[in-house]
């Protein structure tokens, strides 16, 4: 497939003239006039796959919206049992390498006895898997616990309460430090980084933490940005907190925290993220990655954290008896609340955030509705559908149960590929219009799904919103289906090549439809 030839450059600077780059998205439709009324402003779509994510292409919806999906749940992907794992392992993050899935996570012991939080000795662990689906651990006899090496713990130093690795996919990374890391607390004196050419054996980049101001405690992340050609991390912090040496002293909000690097070790441009139109949360995890369809889009999916109190609803809910032993240590123990948050950001500062639920707690039933229930796993990765023939899907991974017992679980959910956010349209029909686009390719392909007596039509306009003959909605027949990767066809067939490097507007007729993403690609 032919790649756009818009530079980086360019393509920051035009975001910028449209005032995407410093303001973000918004739900509501912009208006694409130029300055003071002159030439329409055209975004530079290149070859790229653009998401509905956020509003950017939308000039107008009628009698359409745009529709957050949810995860369906799926199977429980891997069991935190073993001795040196525990009711309180968390912070997963799953990296796709090849055909091998590895998954990195906490172990951690957690129980509540007489009224105290106990809290066990915490390692970093690793599972691994062929089809993301479950997930097996190995014995790599790295270290030691009570005894024996015969176990899958890869770090036992500084950092094991949020090690976070990632693969580095900078093009002149050294193989000693393919896979990347950063990971630490505020107890530990701030963020650490660390390096490996495994992803199993890991080493300190340096003694000092590279990041210090901040509180730390909650899955500390880091990758390289391709698109904005540096080095990313999101970490923990608090509105209006201060940290005075070593000890944070929070104030306000869980809040997150960005920077940007280099060289990965100097850290600068820290700023605090901001949100197109949500309430300030208290926000645990972030799960922020270039989401690998869509590069250019950085997709996170953090935790929202909520302090509900005793109530009749909070009785009525699972575990009664564990939700009021977990209250006696503390009242947030037993009735605090998590779960799932989708986001999306083009700059990497300004997000625009879902205030409905991505992942919410779901069915009532054991180990769920609780704190610590519906921390996603860093990293969305695509894996095989369950049904035959099926195109692929996203596997997306989510805690269950803390707390209690021996040891927790890691659930699976699926989701289609791009299916995070859809333009949709009732029976009755709806448009969508986009802005002035300046695309490169010769068909133009669609992500979406119909019902039966659905469906979904394209009409191309030039720069006046006039209709571009060949292109117009009476040459192009109904398509319907569920497809990941349509291509668009009028009368005379696909090709829109002639029409490639102009500035268009495209015009979507949807009945009973879903839109999920669209992109023009060269070939046939």
């Amino acid at each position: 497939m032919k790649k756009s030839t818009l530079s980086r450059r360019e393509w920051l600077a035009t975001m910028a003239a449209l005032g995407w780059a410093a303001a973000g998205s918004t739900r509501a439709a912009r208006s694409s006039a130029g300055p003071e009324g002159g030439e329409p402003r055209v975004i530079p779509l290149g070859s790229r796959r653009e998401l509905f994510v956020d509003g950017l292409l939308i000039e107008s919806l009628c009698d359409a919206r745009r529709q957050l999906h949810h995860p369906t749940p799926q199977n429980v992907a891997i069991v935190h049992d073993a001795p040196w794992e525990g009711a309180g392992s968390g912070y997963q993050s799953v990296i796709r390498d090849g055909d091998l899935y590895r998954l990195y996570y906490r172990g951690s012991a957690l129980s509540v006895e007489n009224g105290r939080l106990m809290i066990g000795r915490e390692v970093y662990c690793y599972a691994e898997s062929r089809d993301g689906i479950t997930f097996t651990k190995p014995e790599l006899g790295l270290h030691e616990h009570n005894g024996s090496k015969q176990n899958n713990i890869i770090w036992t130093g500084v950092g094991t309460h949020n090690f976070a690795p990632f693969l580095d996919t900078r093009a002149d990374c050294p193989a000693e430090s393919r896979y990347k890391a950063l990971a630490g607390t505020a107890g530990d004196g701030g963020l650490f980084a660390f390096r490996s050419a495994d992803g199993i054996h890991w080493s300190l980049m340096q003694e000092k933490p590279v990041i210090t101001e901040g509180a730390f405690d909650s899955q500390n992340l880091a990758f390289w940005d391709a698109t904005a050609d540096r080095y990313r991390a999101y970490f923990r912090t608090f509105t209006e907190g201060v940290t005075t040496g070593k000890v944070w002293k929070p104030a306000g909000y869980r809040a997150i925290r960005t920077a940007t690097s280099r060289d990965f070790l100097k850290w600068e441009n820290e700023a605090d993220l901001t949100y197109e139109d949500s309430p300030v949360e208290h926000l645990y995890t972030n799960q922020i990655a270039p989401y690998f369809r869509a590069p250019h889009l950085l997709i996170g999916f953090p935790t929202r954290y909520l302090e509900r109190g005793w109530s009749d609803s909070m009785r009525a809910l699972p575990e009664l008896e564990h939700r009021e032993q977990r209250a006696a240590a503390h009242l947030r123990y037993g009735t605090a609340l998590t779960e799932g948050l989708l986001m999306a950001s083009r700059n990497g500062v300004h997000f625009e955030r879902w205030n409905e639920a991505f992942l919410r707690p779901g069915p009532e039933r054991p180990q769920t509705w609780l704190y610590g229930h519906q921390y996603i796993a860093w990293h969305a990765v695509e894996t095989k559908s369950a049904l035959s023939g099926a195109p692929n899907e996203l596997s997306l991974y989510a805690s269950e149960g803390s707390w209690h017992g021996k040891g927790n679980a890691l659930r699976r959910y699926t989701l289609r590929l791009d299916g995070f956010v859809s333009v949709n349209a009732p029976w009755k029909g709806g448009e969508l219009v986009t802005r002035l686009l300046r695309f490169e390719g010769s068909r133009l392909l669609v992500n979406f799904a119909t019902s039966a007596a659905g469906g979904l039509r394209v009409e191309l306009q030039d720069a006046q919103s006039k209709p571009i003959p060949g292109f117009t909605l009476a040459d192009c027949p109904e398509h319907f289906g569920d497809s990941i990767d349509r291509a668009v066809t009028w009368k005379n067939g696909a090709d829109v090549s002639r029409l490639a490097g102009q500035p268009v507007r495209l015009r979507f007729v949807l009945k009973d439809a879903d839109l999920y993403s669209i992109q023009f690609a060269s070939g046939k």
